[in-house]
């Protein structure tokens, strides 16, 4: 038989089953199965402390199961405004460079504006300064201030200038006190996606600082925890004492944002409003003192789907309804004949309409439309200060209610005239309902259902070169200064043939009526007669659209007189066209009247003038028999004033603007040459003649 050991180890308290195994089985005598030498066996306090052990590790994870995971408690240490910024992921895309900080990456961030203060938020915008080279591809919760499209790269900025965001549709925060801390209206959040240029992980791109831009609020530098920036904005000591801490109304219902004022204001009214559509009012006022607007064109972004139904007053530069029929628009209207729809463009741009069309019942009948888009200032003519149009606007779902409306963002503006300025439009802000005549004629008010405002300026860029110039001549001097070269930039062409920093050259009275081309030999010319210096190459044209001629004509016992001159070198016709000429305290005193101008002095050291009756329209350039080149339109008045004044360079301009444009000035006047010691009756009798010719001309 087969011999099996075992290992036998009993006792009085123990005893291992296979001892007592081995035993039975003797004792029955019947083959034992075989057993496993145990030579180590475990301990039994070791072993149940190891069983204590996993039981309860499986029992926390049993209970970790079971409870639900619930969001952290909201900060509590910032009593004002919290911004944060927060990373979510970034990715290395394509095309992979060896230059780390060259290497394209997408990237997706949020950043939020939180209410945690007493005062109501209003229009709230945010400040983000990048720093990597971010290029935004889309943006939700929020719009780019500047109306800027899409992708936008933040670089495009000036360096170190932060990217601004305006809330939408959520402009206002209230306080968590008037919502009971209800995070949906207290709360904003901006969803980002865009592209990068940064090294590998670890780094973090953050942005370099965050911030509100509003004034009232201090914001100090943001804190950068794990992928996330973050800092607590706090009323200045003037804001916080301007109002009181949960005392201020600004939370109860049916209030809301200042106006505001600028140089364009736009108005967006809601006159009426369905569960599918409303009725819309534009209205564009010019606030600018001198600015004005010709053939505006006007655009934005409907960012909710909607599309334009009808039109009075204006109408769409391009009519195309294919992105509805073909787009949800018209598997959600699908009883809705889209021939008849005007506009289904997400960015559409819209222009006045003619005069001739005012009367038209289908498309005109809108108070302050129809007049080819002009918009003059209030101080030339108040009743062409506005320009207004209505429109019929479809909403697509989940915004059918009569009480989801939400304004277009994005807005921007321009005009068809090269003399026209360049303006920044804010994003619409909420503000009172206007209050608009009874469309029936009786004596009372309507309110509109809901209105936004557009605040938009004209824009100062450093770059930008005038639009006109101005040239001094006076009865003491036979030369003219005439503008400066390149006063309004010269195209890239012009160095070959001329100097585009060499002086300009005093010309001839009557080369002013010349074009660039034909002046510089008239000023040879001029230049040989006066023993002048002439410089190699010749000096360039001012390339300017409209220039002026101030020329101070006389000068007696009992006070002094001007002429000044206007000249389109433009093609087209400038009707309605003013000048503002501002002069020191001496001469501006002492004016008295223009003669065939209408003149005012506004204050300032300003004489606003303007054509009378008649004469307010400036001609462009024309053909005229006796001469083989164009000349350009002009207009011309004396201005007289009284009292002598006792220095020459008071009687000419320190500024002068055309339609609002300041124009480039000389850099000198006429000086007194020995034509000054002729007898006074010559002096009369030149410039006699010379207001001849031009009128002649």
């Amino acid at each position: 038989m087969l011999s099996i050991s075992s290992t036998s180890s009993c006792n009085k308290y123990n005893c291992n089953r296979s001892s007592r195994r081995h035993q039975a089985a003797a004792e029955a005598e019947l083959p034992m199965p075989m057993a496993v030498q145990i030579t180590n066996p475990i301990p039994f306090a070791a072993r149940y402390a190891y069983d204590v052990f996993f039981f309860a590790v499986f029992l926390l994870l049993e209970l970790a199961v079971a409870q639900p995971v619930t969001a952290p408690p909201p900060d509590v240490g910032c009593n004002g405004i919290l911004l944060t910024y927060n990373l979510l992921h970034r990715d290395k895309i394509r095309p992979f460079v060896p230059v780390r900080d060259a290497q394209p990456y997408s990237f997706s961030a949020n950043a939020t504006v939180l209410n945690s203060g007493t005062r109501t938020l209003r229009s709230w915008k945010m400040l983000l300064t990048f720093v990597h080279g971010e290029i935004l591809v889309n943006v939700d919760g929020a719009v780019l201030t500047s109306a800027a499209d899409l992708p936008y790269n933040t670089t495009s900025a000036d360096a170190g200038k932060a990217t601004s965001f305006s809330g939408y549709p959520l402009t206002d925060l209230p306080t968590p006190i008037a919502t009971a801390n209800d995070m949906s209206k207290i709360q904003g959040t901006v969803n980002l996606v865009g592209t990068l240029f940064a090294g590998p992980e670890p780094f973090d791109p953050l942005p370099s600082a965050l911030s509100l831009a509003d004034p009232s609020y201090i914001c100090p530098p943001a804190k950068n925890v794990s992928k996330s920036l973050s800092t607590c904005c706090v009323l200045t000591p003037e804001a916080e004492a301007n109002g009181s801490a949960g005392d201020d109304l600004s939370d109860a219902p049916g209030t809301y944002s200042p106006r505001a004022t600028g140089d364009l204001v736009i108005t967006y009214d809601v006159l009426q409003a369905h569960e599918t559509t409303y009725l819309a009012l534009v209205t564009l006022e010019n606030d600018a003192l001198l600015g004005r607007l010709d053939g505006w064109q006007l655009s934005w972004e409907w960012l909710r789907g909607e599309f334009i139904g009808s039109m009075r007053g204006a109408y769409p530069r391009e009519i195309d309804t294919s992105s509805c029929v073909y787009g949800r628009q018209g598997s959600y209207y699908k009883g809705l004949d889209f021939s008849k729809v005007l506009s289904c463009d997400r960015t559409p741009v819209v222009v006045d309409l003619p005069p001739s069309r005012y009367d038209d019942k289908e498309i005109g009948g809108i108070n302050h439309c129809c007049r080819n888009g002009t918009v003059l200032p209030k101080s030339i003519d108040a009743a062409q200060s506005k320009s207004a149009f209505q429109m019929e606007v479809y909403k697509m779902p989940p915004n059918l209610n009569r009480t989801k409306l939400y304004p277009p963002a994005n807005f921007k503006v321009s005009g068809a005239s090269p003399m026209n300025p360049e303006y920044a439009c804010d994003q619409p802000v909420p503000v009172s309902p206007t209050e608009l005549p009874d469309p029936t004629g009786l004596a009372s008010t309507t309110r509109a259902t809901a209105t936004w405002q557009v605040v938009c300026n004209m824009t100062n860029k450093k770059t930008a070169v005038p639009k006109c110039c101005v040239s001094f001549s006076a009865y003491y001097n036979d030369s003219v200064i005439p503008c400066s070269t390149c006063a309004c930039g010269c195209p890239e062409s012009a160095a070959v043939s001329c100097s585009t920093t060499a002086p300009s050259m005093l010309l001839p009275p009557y080369a002013l009526l010349m074009p660039f081309e034909r002046r510089p030999k008239e000023a040879l010319r001029w230049a040989w007669e006066k023993r002048l210096g002439v410089a190699s190459p010749m000096p360039c044209g001012d390339y300017c659209g409209v220039s002026i001629n101030w020329h101070v004509a006389t000068d007696y016992s009992g006070g002094w007189s001007a002429r000044a001159t206007v000249f389109n070198w433009e093609g087209v016709d400038m009707a309605e066209w003013f000048v503002a000429v501002v002069m020191e305290t001496e001469a501006y005193s002492g004016f008295e009247q223009a003669y065939s101008f209408n003149a005012t002095a506004v204050g300032n050291g300003t004489i606003l003038m303007k054509g009378r009756e008649g004469f307010d329209y400036l001609a462009r350039e024309t053909n005229m028999s006796g001469v083989d080149y164009l000349v350009p339109g002009k207009q011309q008045s004396v201005l007289s004033f009284t009292h002598t004044i006792t220095r020459r360079v008071d009687a000419f301009p320190s500024k002068l603007f055309f339609n609002g444009h300041q124009c480039a000035m000389p850099h000198t006047i006429p000086t007194a040459a020995a034509a000054a010691a002729r007898p006074r009756l010559f002096s009369l009798l030149l410039f006699a003649s010379s207001t001849l010719l031009l009128l002649l001309l």
